[in-house]
């Protein structure tokens, strides 16, 4: 998708102030463009997939580390990559001690899927 595209449907819902604008929707496609981080939020939507999560784990989230493992890419990789999905507004990291844990941040989701359903 262009930049002028994008430009059209931010300003085609520039009226609804719920809705993601430019820089949020670019952010998103930036994130979304690899398919590794594209996996890794496929994988989060089902977080008792991984091995060891209890059904009191699910609600903070998977460990960086359980999602390297099944991504088998390196750790500092792996972290950029769920950072990136962070910033993108699409997984919230939440952090216990030493440990990061990632899930999807479905509220953000249903949004930028509401405005991407306007358009097309």
């Amino acid at each position: 998708m262009t930049q002028i595209a994008i430009s059209r449907i931010v300003n085609e819902l520039r009226y609804d102030h719920h809705m993601f604008s430019e820089t949020e929707l670019l952010a998103v496609f930036r994130a979304l463009s690899n398919p590794a981080r594209r996996q890794m939020l496929v994988w989060l939507k089902e977080p008792m997939s991984f091995p060891g999560q209890e059904s009191g784990d699910v609600e903070i989230g998977v460990c960086v580390t359980d999602i390297q493992r099944r991504a088998g890419l390196g750790q500092s990789t792996t972290s950029q990559y769920l950072a990136m999905l962070r910033r993108a507004g699409l997984v919230v990291a939440t952090r216990r001690g030493k440990w990061t844990y990632y899930r999807r941040d479905e509220a953000n989701i249903a949004r930028l899927l509401e405005t991407l359903g306007d358009v097309f």
